[in-house]
């Protein structure tokens, strides 16, 4: 592809990106594999190179553009080496007309940018935009850190977590020895704390009420030993039917699944009431702590999702609280940094179940947010989270 071809591809790319986002469609890496599986001609050189204006585009527009164009014309006007590629050759964009106006910079819609004020700076926000590190979580049931690391050339120990690797961008993790052996999962190091402020330990009832993929429910059985019983609940099917493999890959026994009706899953986790030492709730949230990885999932936010999600964390709180045992613990979690989401939950939930106490998570990073701590990339150079951990009443 000559570079003329390459920006067009950014465009059309970023088009697809911009619909996807205004109709609820597909993120954008699942769309760039997409386009290229369509367009094997192009080498590996012009996809990262397509991939990398796209993303640069998409980063540096705050509101949502009006098209894949305005916003590679905006990106133009702070790189202007691409201004020549607009030179209107049989794969290449149209030149730029005198009158054509690119996307604004900037960094979050209006409205996010208000709520985002709540809880950080302003010289905070531009890193939740920088591109997210890869890290790596050692699979404590075959290995220890250390072993890994010697294993793993570029490896560096993370700061935060006690089973963190952050490894050198581009690495083809699952091309490694060490992962088809089970002995890694990529998580981030902020997320890998979040499994840690449960404080799990072997033989102990543990709860995993939003397991997704299982994640957290992996690091949960590491951090059991793989001892005690371990329930990884949700209502997604597809997302927890990838869990069986993975934890055949990590040689973690003892977690059972158990696939939750959506509005109706007391009726499936009645036998579960106040049986559980530990509950975690990984909540349904905007991701606005994960923007590095998504940055378009920022305009596809709304005042009115976010309003839903928020109910939805209130529901999950509550249903998870009832299977907590009198002394036992409940993790909340979101992969946000909106008030709402967090610190204003938290606040609400106590609000309506007294007694409950604050059990300072044992997570050595972080800032205070209400009677949580929040994970900023800034500060602590993870994804953002909020965390917070109650005890339920004897």
């Amino acid at each position: 592809m000559t570079p003329a071809a390459r920006l067009q591809a950014s465009i059309d790319i970023v088009d697809e990106v911009i619909a996807a986002a205004r109709s609820g469609g597909a993120a954008a890496d699942t769309l760039i594999a997409r386009y290229f599986k369509a367009r094997r001609y192009a080498g590996s050189k012009d996809r990262r190179a397509v991939r990398d204006l796209a993303y640069a585009a998409i980063r540096r527009a705050g509101e949502i553009p009006s098209s894949g164009r305005a916003a590679l014309i905006g990106l133009a006007q702070a790189q202007p080496d691409l201004v020549p590629l607009f030179d209107g050759s049989p794969h290449g964009p149209a030149p730029i007309a005198a009158d054509e106006v690119g996307a604004d910079a900037g960094f979050l819609p209006k409205w996010l940018a208000e709520r985002l004020a709540r809880t950080l700076s302003a010289d905070e926000i531009p890193a939740l935009l920088d591109r997210a590190p890869l890290d790596l979580r050692v699979n404590r049931l075959k290995a220890t850190r250390a072993e890994v690391q010697a294993l793993l050339p570029g490896a560096k120990p993370g700061r935060l977590s006690p089973d963190a690797l952050r490894m050198p961008e581009g690495t083809n993790v699952e091309g490694l020895p060490a992962f088809e052996q089970g002995l890694i999962e990529v998580q981030d190091e902020g997320s890998q704390l979040i499994a840690l402020a449960t404080a799990a330990t072997s033989g102990k009832t543990v709860v995993d009420l939003c397991a997704g993929a299982g994640g957290k429910t992996l690091a949960l059985a590491g951090m059991m030993a793989g001892q005690g019983r371990l329930i990884a609940c949700d209502i997604d099917r597809a997302r927890l039917s990838r869990l069986a493999p993975r934890a055949e890959r990590a040689g973690a026994r003892n977690i059972e699944t158990r696939l939750l009706d959506g509005g109706r899953e007391a009726k499936a986790l009645v036998d579960l009431e106040g049986q559980a030492d530990v509950v975690l709730i990984d909540a349904p949230c905007s991701g606005s702590g994960t923007w590095r990885r998504n940055p378009e999932a920022r305009w596809r936010l709304t005042p009115q999702r976010l309003e839903r999600l928020t109910g939805m964390q209130a529901h999950v709180l509550t249903l998870g609280a009832a299977l907590v045992k009198p002394g036992g613990r409940l993790v909340y979690a979101v992969c946000s940094l909106l008030e709402e989401e967090g610190a204003a939950q938290i606040a609400a939930f106590n609000a309506g179940h007294p007694g409950w106490r604050i059990d300072p998570a044992p997570v050595t990073a972080g800032l205070r947010s209400g009677d949580g701590l929040i994970l900023t990339p800034a500060h602590d150079h993870s994804d953002g989270f909020f965390i917070a951990a109650l005890e339920r009443p004897c």
